[in-house]
């Protein structure tokens, strides 16, 4: 037991060892976004070279997503059985080790296998780095870390862009923008070694002595974990029925219209570049890079955002922003370059919040011992439509051009709007035991309930 009067950890100050945590389990996402961008500018040359096919590009640029539905149902059932630690650095080394096999692949079966298994190491980090940054995070700083989050992952699939530029007229240059994932690998397992399980989850476990001896390892001190203790042990149908099922399936849905039209652009963005009238080659990677850019900038106003405007306000209106953006480019799809950047850069600014909440709201409205568990479903069923839209989008983008496929983009955030304009909840300022829980409305409605609350039973 914590001795009277300790603090929660919601309520403890931030420290260095904390900083370092959310760091580390960020750069998990910093490699989700560059191995999943670097494949846009690594299929121009490897098109040639591999002798691929249309039907082959695009299941090549489907591949990564169809294995992250995979690796992010079974990561987050498994991460919250064993543990958020042991998969921490399980996944990371494996994706290193399939990173550096692109040396070695010379058919386009092997780049779509290698993309596969990529894809399903790269979504079980998903509900891991998440799980361990919302379990170990104040209150004050919660939307700080899955903001950093959202960052790196744009900041990776920035540096990826820049990367596949240097390389482009490289001989086999393909090889080596695959291959040069392992570089950030090997420098998150450096810094993952000494990050220690999640307190949070080890007294959920039970193992109440190894919980408070993670806490003044972390926090210098011993905080109060009753709250964490779970006598009625709750699986993964908890999150299949009630209100959290209503959970899972709008955070589902609501991620899927905001990444569509997202990965489309970072996993064919040469492609839509030249269609927008950039050129094609290098200067069409070097546009989708300065858009790339725009989309880590939004994410810094929008953390403070989170806070000072509130969950709820700033997604509807970054939806409402990013519809926008996408609708002008489908419409005046022929329009000057200036306003092609005009138009990307509104929709990629605006991404920063929803970019956000894509990682923070998973994590704070489902309760610890299926927290991995509901984030890795509500991905998932997100990267159902993502897959098919990747394989689809050239396909589409060759039989009816860029207007209408932007216009499809804009559809799907605007389906997002009106989403959540009826179940996206407020959680600002509450701790996760409130957030998690059904009994703790998160946002008011004119009968004092939320319409994604409902009795808990079981």
């Amino acid at each position: 037991m914590a001795r009277t009067g300790a603090p929660r950890i919601d309520d403890v100050p931030m420290n260095h060892f904390l900083r370092k945590i959310i760091v580390f389990s960020s750069g998990g996402a910093f490699l989700d976004g560059y191995v999943l961008s670097i494949i846009g500018v690594a299929l121009v040359q490897a098109t040639i070279q591999l002798h691929l096919s249309d039907f082959q590009v695009a299941a090549t640029g489907a591949a990564a997503l169809a294995g992250i539905f995979f690796g992010s149902l079974a990561g987050g059932y498994f991460t919250d059985r064993f543990g958020r630690r042991v998969m921490f650095i399980i996944d990371i080394s494996a994706i290193g080790l399939a990173s550096a096999l692109a040396l070695v692949i010379d058919a386009g079966w092997q780049l779509l296998v290698l993309r596969l298994l990529l894809g399903f190491f790269i979504g079980a980090d998903y509900p891991i780095a998440t799980s361990l940054i919302a379990e170990f995070t104040p209150i004050s700083h919660r939307s700080v870390g899955m903001g950093l989050v959202a960052g790196a992952w744009y900041l990776g699939a920035t540096v990826a862009a820049f990367i596949g530029w240097l390389l482009y007229d490289v001989t086999r240059g393909w090889r080596w923008m695959l291959a040069s994932a392992v570089i950030p690998c090997v420098g998150l397992l450096v810094g993952r070694h000494d990050i220690p399980e999640s307190p949070r989850w080890l007294a959920q476990r039970g193992q109440l002595h190894q919980a408070h001896e993670v806490a003044v390892q972390v926090f210098g001190a011993d905080v109060n974990l009753d709250d964490e203790q779970s006598p009625d042990r709750r699986g993964l149908g908890t999150i299949l029925r009630g209100g959290y099922l209503v959970r899972v399936l709008y955070l589902g849905v609501l991620v899927l219209c905001q990444v569509v039209p997202m990965y489309a652009i970072y996993t064919f963005g040469p492609r839509i570049m030249g269609a927008l009238g950039l050129e094609h080659g290098r200067s069409g990677v070097l546009g989708e890079a300065v858009v790339s850019f725009l989309f880590l900038v939004g994410t810094y106003p929008a953390i403070k955002w989170l806070d000072s405007i509130g969950r709820r306000p700033l997604l509807i209106g970054s939806l409402g922003m990013m519809t926008v953006g996408l609708m002008v480019l489908g419409i005046w799809a022929h329009a000057p370059i200036l306003v092609v950047l005009l138009g990307f850069g509104t929709y990629a600014f605006f991404s920063g919040g929803p970019g956000i909440l894509q990682w923070l709201y998973p994590n704070e409205l489902f309760p610890t011992e299926v927290r991995a568990t509901a984030v890795g479903i509500a991905i998932a069923i997100s990267r159902i439509g993502v897959v098919f839209s990747t394989y689809g989008l050239p396909l589409f983008l060759q039989r009816w051009g860029i207007g209408p496929t932007m216009c499809v983009g804009a559809g799907l955030l605007l389906l997002a709007l009106v989403l959540s304009l009826g179940l996206a909840p407020e959680t600002r300022g509450r701790p996760l035991e409130q957030t998690s829980s059904l009994d703790h409305p998160t946002r008011p409605s004119p009968t004092g309930t939320s319409p994604m609350e409902g009795k808990h039973h079981g």
